[in-house]
């Protein structure tokens, strides 16, 4: 869903912390990526290279399906087993992600599994060496993530490690309605609404007032779905959305603290803290 301007309200290209801050993460680049697997091919020919030497010589002297057996596994396991074992020892590096100061990541920012890395391999396979990788420049140009359809399919992203993460300053709750929020019942809330709340409130700027003014009025109603008792008559939509993040936040935090401290008396101390 966009509106005016190309803003993208719930692209969810930001990752919310287990304390509710936004982090904006630093999304690979097309080139940067392109680059990456280019090393990561040029590794491939000349593994390719000496593999089909050694099995030649190995397989020279025995029958035409054995061979071709041979040839197909010897395949699949530089193509695909390689990769994946590689990726996944790894936690989303390749060699040519090395170079190029890359990762993959899982969407929710996390480490990939082996899950993760098979089915972007094998959806890999069919994008790179049997379509001449056209579909995953399509894919990743057209994506505001730059995924490829191995990156779809497996609900992954690559990330730049070379630029640091910016970490978004939580809202303030406007002081004209604390009383009202403190008060407020705040229901579980989808983290794509969320994500769209602190992307809109973070971006007002650059929005033409007729796409803020609707935007925010279409925002606040949503999220005063997860919210009761409503606001007070009257109340501007973005003080709204802003007392309810940082009301919200506040009330993790104190969840997270509340934690702590109840794990600190129930478990005796680490003696190697």
């Amino acid at each position: 869903m966009t509106v005016d301007g190309g803003y993208r309200t719930y692209a969810g290209e930001d990752l919310v912390t287990g304390e509710a801050v936004s982090v904006e993460v630093p999304v690979a680049s097309v080139i940067s990526r392109v680059a990456s697997r280019l090393i990561d091919l040029v590794i491939t020919a000349v593994l390719a290279f000496v593999g089909l030497f050694v099995t030649g010589m190995l397989v020279g002297s025995l029958s035409g399906a054995v061979a071709r057996s041979a040839l197909l596994v010897f395949v699949v396991g530089l193509t695909v087993i390689l990769p994946v074992v590689f990726e996944t020892v790894t936690r989303g590096r390749s060699p040519g992600k090395y170079v190029m100061g890359l990762c993959t990541v899982r969407d929710d920012g996390g480490p990939i599994t082996l899950r993760h890395s098979v089915i972007r391999h094998l959806v890999g396979f069919v994008e790179f060496y049997l379509l001449q990788g056209a579909p995953a420049i399509i894919a990743a140009v057209i994506h505001p993530r730059a995924k490829r359809l191995g990156d779809m399919a497996a609900g992954t992203h690559v990330m730049s490690l070379r630029h640091s993460l910016q970490v978004i300053a939580p809202p303030e709750a406007p002081p004209a309605l604390e009383h009202w929020v403190r008060g407020s019942d705040i229901g579980p809330m989808p983290a794509s609404l969320a994500i769209g709340v602190r992307q809109f409130l973070t971006r007002t700027g650059s929005l033409s007032p007729q796409s803020r003014h609707h935007l925010g009025q279409d925002l606040c109603a949503q999220v005063l779905t997860h919210v009761s008792p409503p606001p007070p008559p009257g109340v501007h939509a973005e003080w709204v959305l802003r007392a309810v993040l940082a009301e919200r936040r506040r009330r993790d935090l104190e969840r997270q603290r509340a934690e702590g401290e109840r794990t600190q008396r129930l478990l005796p101390p680490d003696p190697l803290a």
